[in-house]
């Protein structure tokens, strides 16, 4: 009966790892390598901008997170009014707020523009 399937042989299992440390050393070294990969530069990157925002003040010229770019006319807690153009005024989120630009690029920017 057994010509044509061979009979199984039982062989030992194989030795499993013995919990303790050594078993939670490398789920416990991927956890550290993901924290330093992508948890700890966004958090530094949250930071910043969120004190970019407190330093933020009238007259700063900044780039929305839609990338228009305008200068604070005024802010309060949650909003900024930000001048796109002459007389043109919209009104954006405070946190939607992606970088502060240097002095004068919004002026340059408005030459640019009427040549």
């Amino acid at each position: 009966m057994s010509f044509l399937i061979s009979d199984a042989v039982a062989e030992a299992a194989p030795v499993a790892l013995q919990p303790g440390w050594e078993g939670m050393l490398f789920p416990v070294g991927i956890l550290v390598f993901f924290y330093f990969l992508f948890l700890r530069p966004q958090h530094k990157r949250t930071k910043e901008h969120k004190k970019m925002l407190e330093q933020m003040q009238a007259g700063a010229e900044v780039v929305t997170g839609g990338g228009v770019l305008g200068k604070v006319i005024s802010l309060d807690e949650n909003f900024v009014q930000v001048e796109v153009a002459p007389n043109t005024v919209i009104q954006v989120q405070r946190h939607q707020i992606s970088s502060l630009m240097p002095k004068g690029t919004f002026k340059v920017q408005m030459k640019k523009t009427k040549s």
